[in-house]
């Protein structure tokens, strides 16, 4: 029988959805099952973006550059202007999501057997990327009781080696919701300089600040224009998660160049998608003010709710839309099976995603679990209750 090969099977499972079987059995019973393990945010696309595809006199379908359009990524670098960020359209090459665009800036910067550094806990598909290119990850833990901050610089210094090419942060962080400070990312960027490293940062929950705060883009500082590589997407912002729609930024020449030899040999993003995707940056400003506002009050609404259940403890976020929770429990993977698929409240349960497959420490994460604040507040209120309940009845 032919063998398949060993990267395929050590390819992890995503945390994310390898419960969605449960979720499904779940539904065909009759239950209600509130979504809480997913990133699918419930806000409405922007209509611009919809209205350019419904209203598009394109005759053929064709394939687009392998960089993406001229005119897409000439509105995304206007979009960085607006940010105060010094990007230009050659500096940009359009990925079938963020996802391609990291797959690209690994293949591009790694060979196998090279080592990425990440603060852990940290998206989970991170691991199936590094798995994909060849590449280690090599985890540096950041602490659940100062809400994931970075950790100490000279934790990062300790795991340098010579197979060290990148170090990878996700800013504001998924599944932690932490958003870096300015002084974090330029300890962050000191130490690449220092050895010649490519700092890496997933950027695509870039407008989900709150509480005043803003977010702190690797692109400002220009002494990084070699060694900062930034992953983006249309996905959250504009809440177009199935456009699959991101882009790979970079100043350093040498990288785009290199990047755009992996896009050629894809041919082309997606054309409709990429029409959507131009439209989108027309969104007027309001858009993102009311989205984080919305977002803001879903926030406090869950992290209120969640700590006033006896024995769980949240780590309350700054950015994006995600909070990790510890549960009273001892493994929270076995917990979020047996709620789907032993347990109801009123015909109705919960899914999260188990945070273990967050990490790549094992052991780590083990009574953990990512929470998604993407719905409505009275339907959070709703799942914190159906947690309590469950919690109460599980064998633990």
């Amino acid at each position: 029988m032919p063998q398949l090969s060993a990267k395929g099977l050590q390819m992890p499972e995503s945390p994310i959805r390898k419960l969605v079987p449960f979720a499904e059995a779940a539904k065909k019973k009759g239950r209600t099952v509130y979504h809480l393990n997913i990133g699918q945010p419930d806000i409405k696309t922007p209509k611009v973006a919809m209205d350019a595809v419904k209203n598009s006199t394109i005759d053929v379908l064709a394939y687009s550059r392998s960089e993406g359009s001229e005119e897409y990524r000439t509105k995304i670098a206007a979009y960085y202007a607006s940010h105060d960020l010094p990007v230009k359209a050659d500096d940009i090459i359009v990925t079938t999501g963020g996802s391609e665009a990291l797959l690209f800036a690994m293949g591009s910067i790694t060979d196998p057997g090279d080592e990425v550094i990440i603060p852990e806990p940290f998206y989970a598909n991170y691991n199936g990327f590094a798995t994909a290119s060849g590449v280690k990850v090599v985890p540096v833990v950041s602490k659940f009781e100062n809400n994931f901050a970075l950790p100490p610089i000279e934790e990062f210094e300790k795991l340098i080696t010579n197979k060290t090419k990148a170090i990878l942060i996700c800013n504001p962080g998924n599944p932690t919701g932490y958003l870096y400070t300015e002084e974090e990312i330029n300890k962050l960027a000191t130490i690449v300089k220092k050895h010649d490293l490519f700092l890496i940062a997933d950027e695509v929950y870039r407008e989900f600040a709150y509480d005043g705060l803003q977010h702190y883009s690797v692109l400002k500082d220009n002494s990084l224009k070699d060694y900062a590589i930034v992953i983006d997407s249309v996905s959250k912002r504009y809440s177009m998660c199935g456009a699959r729609i991101g882009c790979i930024v970079s100043r350093n020449k040498s990288l785009i160049q290199t990047a755009l030899k992996f896009a050629q040999a894809r041919l082309s993003p997606p054309t409709l998608a990429q029409i959507a995707s131009e439209a989108a940056l027309d969104t007027p400003q309001s858009y993102f003010d009311d989205v984080k506002a919305e977002y803001t009050d879903r926030r406090n609404t869950l992290v209120n709710a969640l700590e006033k259940i006896d024995g769980v403890q949240v780590a309350k976020p700054n950015g994006a839309f995600y909070c990790i929770a510890q549960l009273p429990v001892n493994d929270a993977e076995d917990f979020a099976r047996w709620i789907l698929e032993e347990y109801n409240h009123n015909n109705e349960t919960i899914m999260v995603a188990p945070a273990a497959g967050f990490y790549s420490s094992k052991g780590m994460g083990k009574n953990e679990v990512r929470i998604a604040y993407v719905l409505e507040e009275e339907k959070l209120v709703r799942a914190a209750e159906i947690l309590r309940h469950a919690l109460d009845a599980y064998p633990n």
